[in-house]
């Protein structure tokens, strides 16, 4: 790998202090950050030549002028298998929506989740996403390897990938949403999340495939899986997601069956800590968001799904200012049919001004979520999430010199308050994955055309 030298891009580190330049370099060597600051980067490092016919074959300088260099973005929450069924219960409200799909989704298999995932991974990449938390909690009797299917396409795009084993064992004759022939067995589940851990795990700091384990949420899944749930993840290693408090149905549902709320009941299970991230959190009350901060349990931020469902928009100003851990998602494609992250960040300024006001929350906190938030909501914030030195080279780069953009006061807005730029380039640990637009590891009308006969497939079963 050519060691890549940026310069006179505007910067936004996204570190703890908010560094920002106007005119500024980056270096990596191999997969990691080795320098960023301002101005033009040292000669030591660029081969110390005047031109670049002089300079070493081993140093690619990229003149990134009209350029905004961001970290790759962190998708914290998704449903990649959802690509397949887009635009169905269009106004249906979040328990109405899954009761219409669980059929279609009961004939999932692997080449069919392979497809979607892959279309839905092409989609992220192109929205400057690097890392994606993908919760998969659908394992019909003979579908296949699902979570290999999901891990090989990963691979094909080349982003990294936290894949959830998800899981549901309360099924419509027990009391849950979900039908019966959607569930498995609480033993099952545990076995099969088990075996995710020890086939795709991988603990190291550059890793390109995490393992979490995910029970779907508290109206599809026992309390003893949620329980035994934590207790396996612990004793591996690993941690541990679900969804909670996403809508007023969720909780009236926790509280008729359980006399508890969704925050006080997963918290009886031992699921609150700094090891676990609740998807959308839209429906906390004060209690709920101290006990999120004081515990270290993360939030995936999911505005336009929210928004798609009805389910409300979330308390996201009052959880950061608490202290919370809290990261951008985009949900399934079938729930948010865009399947972006970069889109994500305008919709999170938008609808949490809306419920803290024009100044509750700014382009650069929407950034932030999805960048440095979400790498400690997945645990990766060491290693991901911000450009600083030593950490790993997972940079998105965008053009900003077109006419959408032209005379804008602030590069940050683009993201936050503009239409979203085009990505220019994508690196995934020093590694190109997007060049001007395009995805460099695979052919991108292959996976359109994989994806659209998955679904009419899947639609025809």
């Amino acid at each position: 790998m050519k060691r890549l030298v940026f310069e006179n891009a505007f910067i936004a580190t996204v570190d703890e202090a908010g560094t920002e330049h106007d005119s500024g370099h980056l270096v990596v060597d191999g997969s990691r950050i080795v320098a960023v600051g301002a101005g033009p980067a040292p000669d030591r490092l660029t081969g110390g030549a005047e031109a670049a016919g002089s300079r070493p074959d081993s140093v690619e300088l990229i003149d990134a002028r009209g350029h905004l260099l961001t970290p790759g973005l962190v998708n914290t929450h998704h449903h990649l298998y959802q690509w397949l069924t887009r635009g169905i219960a269009q106004d249906a409200i979040l328990f109405d929506w899954l009761t219409a799909l669980y059929p279609t989704w009961s004939r999932i298999t692997e080449p069919l989740v392979e497809a979607g995932a892959a279309a839905a991974l092409a989609v992220l990449a192109r929205s400057g996403c690097s890392l994606v938390a993908d919760h998969h909690y659908v394992f019909p009797e003979g579908s296949g390897d699902l979570l290999g299917g999901i891990v090989r396409a990963a691979d094909t795009v080349g982003v990294r990938l936290h894949a959830t084993r998800g899981s549901m064992d309360l099924g419509a004759s027990q009391g849950g949403l979900p039908p019966d022939f959607a569930v498995e067995t609480t033993a099952a589940a545990l076995e099969a999340s088990g075996e995710a851990v020890a086939r795709f795990h991988d603990p190291a700091r550059d890793a390109r495939v995490q393992i979490a384990l995910a029970p779907c949420s508290p109206f599809s899944v026992t309390s003893d899986l949620l329980r035994e749930s934590a207790v396996l993840g612990r004793q591996l290693g690993v941690r541990l997601h679900t969804h909670g408090s996403e809508t007023v149905e969720e909780d009236a549902f926790c509280r008729e069956r359980f006399g508890r709320t969704p925050t006080d009941y997963l918290d009886d299970l031992g699921w609150l800590g700094d090891d676990v991230w609740m998807a959308h959190s839209v429906h906390l009350d004060a209690p709920a968001i101290a006990r999120f901060a004081a515990t270290g349990t993360g939030t995936a931020h999911c505005p336009s799904s929210n928004a798609r469902l009805a389910a409300g928009i979330a308390p996201i100003a009052a959880l950061l200012a608490a202290g919370a851990p809290v990261g951008l998602g985009v949900d399934g494609a079938a729930s948010n049919e865009s399947g972006q992250l970069g889109t994500e960040i305008r919709q999170a300024v938008l609808m949490n001004r809306l419920r803290s006001g024009a100044d509750g929350f700014s382009v650069r906190d929407g950034l932030r979520i999805a960048t440095l938030g979400g790498a400690r909501v997945l645990g990766r914030d060491r290693d991901l999430g911000s450009l600083e030195v030593g950490k790993l080279a997972d940079l998105a780069l965008w053009r900003i010199d077109g006419v959408e953009f032209a005379g804008i006061a602030d590069p940050v807005a683009t993201l936050g308050l503009a239409s979203l730029p085009p990505v220019a380039r994508l690196y995934v640990g020093g590694e190109l994955v997007v060049d001007d637009g395009r995805l460099t590891r695979t052919d991108e009308q292959h996976l359109a055309d994989a994806a659209a006969g998955a679904s009419r497939l899947l639609r025809s079963l």
